[in-house]
């Protein structure tokens, strides 16, 4: 997995609204854990994961659809490990992200 770190100050909304945004293919993963200084996004056409944290971006570029689903998991796994509930997937009103994920086999962590 190729991973792509830098430091961007300001909060997560500028990706909510802006290059994380549903109209560009990414999904809002859902966690306990989120803030105005932390959030994480997928997107399963592009298989990459973003994550905002205090500034600190990362962004994980897969390189096969079960890398992909697998970083997912792991990302719930870890949630589930440290109190923060399960990791969710929302798709929005998107059906074609939904089915996106679906044939990813994460149905389950969709909400």
């Amino acid at each position: 997995m190729k991973i792509t770190r830098e430091f961007c100050p300001g909060d997560r909304y500028v990706y909510d609204f802006g290059l994380c945004s549903y109209e560009k293919g990414w999904a809002q993963v859902d966690t306990a854990q989120d803030a105005s200084y932390f959030g994480t996004w997928a997107n399963p056409t592009r298989l990459m994961i973003f994550s905002y944290c205090e500034g600190d971006t990362t962004l994980k570029e897969a390189g096969s659809p079960e890398e992909f689903a697998a970083e997912l998991r792991e990302i719930d796994a870890w949630n589930r490990a440290n109190g923060y509930a399960p990791a969710r997937i929302d798709p929005g009103f998107d059906q074609a992200m939904r089915l996106s994920f679906e044939a990813l086999a994460l149905a389950d962590m969709l909400h």
